[in-house]
């Protein structure tokens, strides 16, 4: 029988399964709250019938219609979509259980995959693993949360996969599992999709639904609700840390339950939580079989953090400027903040519903505030009474501001997104190295 797809939600994950499905003979039709005109350019071009904003009376014919209702990572769960689905009886699955199924029934066997989520780290951690698999001589791709997603790396010539794998894509997930799956963190974010923690907590915990006793489940210790359900998976566990857990730090080295895997000054940087996400990459690749210590050890010495990561802008009299753009979520700017003393921080934005007070618990760090966008004043009220503050009106505003009340170190570190100036997280860390390169001269 044909499968008859309801595709909800028309982003670079929404568009690669529409793609997908007609490859493999479904029938689709497509429907989004607001899809860009390329999205539409595209479902015209394929043939594929889109529907725009479905009333609820159209959204019930299309999933009465459907087989199986494909939502895209966008659609929070709390759409209307998801009381229709289960009003009909209809299956709900995201890319990462139809891509894992799709593979299982490959000619030739499933190829290997191995998985991260968490709150913070998770590109990183994807990207670390990924490199330590091609330095053993693998092909691999680092896929899911990323350009590719999963259904489109199906089609790449690989050995295996890394998938970053976010609360969005597992919230409904049922049968996608990896070989070895981590668990780095969980702290407050995304409670504009999630309609609450506790839904949030249960899409991570779903990264470990469908383990064997073959496969091997990896958390931080350091993370109270990791432990608690890496302590009920019902396969083979590890841990990592910076000082507790199989995989830990040593005099100085990265150290498996086996071995010295390379030491902490051969990295080209070593922040607390570099450590740790490193540590987390290395047991992925070496209890999957994937990459042995040689590999994991030149991998870990030649990686580059992705940008926007505590990425080093420039110094210039005695101050060194730090772009953590990425940072969204208090949770991201605490972790920042334990890898310096001294800071002036620049924090704001739009909040998406989060506590900002979190970022208060390193105050000891902070020297001063530099406050923007949407969020300044809540930003501002956080720090009252504890450390100086001043509220920016633009970026250009908020590197004058901090480049006279730092001595040390200024951090971009926002704590929220970046949709009330700018249209995304890189457009703003790029514009506060344009800020702080025309002031400070010479090339960022």
């Amino acid at each position: 029988m044909t499968e008859r797809v309801l595709v909800y939600g028309l982003g670079v994950a929404g568009r690669s399964m529409v793609r997908a499905w007609i490859a493999r003979g479904g029938d689709v039709v497509a429907a989004d709250d607001s899809a860009s005109d390329s999205a539409l350019a595209e479902m015209k071009a394929l043939g594929v019938e889109f529907v725009a904003a479905p009333d609820d009376k159209r959204l019930a014919e299309l999933v009465g219609w459907s087989t199986l209702v494909a939502p895209a990572p966008g659609i929070p769960e709390r759409h209307a979509l998801f009381e229709r689905a289960a009003r009909a009886d209809r299956r709900v699955a995201t890319e990462l259980d139809i891509a894992y199924e799709w593979e299982q029934e490959r000619a030739g066997g499933p190829r290997p995959m191995v998985a991260v989520t968490g709150t913070d780290g998770k590109t990183t951690t994807t990207l670390l693993a990924a490199a330590m698999i091609g330095a053993g001589g693998r092909s691999t791709v680092a896929c899911g949360n990323t350009d590719v997603p999963l259904v489109d790396a199906l089609e790449l010539d690989v050995d295996c996969f890394v998938v970053e794998a976010t609360s969005f894509r597992l919230a409904f997930d049922r049968s996608f599992r990896a070989e070895a799956s981590a668990w780095l963190n969980l702290a407050e974010d995304h409670l504009d999709w999630h309609s609450s923690m506790a839904t949030y907590e249960a899409s991570k915990a779903r990264i470990w639904t469908a383990v064997r006793p073959a496969d091997v489940a990896i958390g931080w210790t350091g993370d109270p609700v990791v432990m608690r359900h890496l302590g009920r998976v019902p396969c083979r566990r590890v841990t990592f840390g910076a000082e507790h857990g199989d995989y830990h730090v040593r005099n100085g080295s990265l150290v498996s339950p086996d071995e010295e895997i390379v030491e902490v000054a051969a990295l080209r940087r070593s922040l607390p939580h570099d450590l740790t996400n490193a540590l987390c990459a290395s047991a992925l690749v070496m209890e999957s079989g994937l990459a042995d210590r040689r590999a994991v050890a030149e991998a870990l010495s030649d990686f580059v953090a992705p940008k926007h990561r505590i990425e080093l802008v420039g110094v210039a009299d005695g101050i060194s400027w730090f772009d953590d753009s990425k940072a969204t979520t208090p949770h991201a700017v605490v972790t920042a903040l334990r890898g310096f003393d001294d800071v002036v921080l620049i924090a704001g934005g739009r909040n998406k519903g989060l506590d900002l007070s979190e970022i208060a618990s390193e105050s000891a760090r902070i020297r001063a505030v530099v406050a923007i966008g949407d969020s300044a004043t809540d930003v501002a009220a956080v720090f009252s009474g504890l450390r100086p503050v001043e509220i920016a009106d633009s970026m250009a505003d908020a590197v004058a501001r901090a480049r006279r009340l730092a001595t040390s170190v200024v951090l971009l570190s926002p704590g929220c997104t970046s949709y009330d100036w700018y249209d995304g997280y890189t457009r703003r860390g790029d514009d506060f190295t344009r800020c702080v390169t025309e002031l400070i001269g010479g090339t960022p």
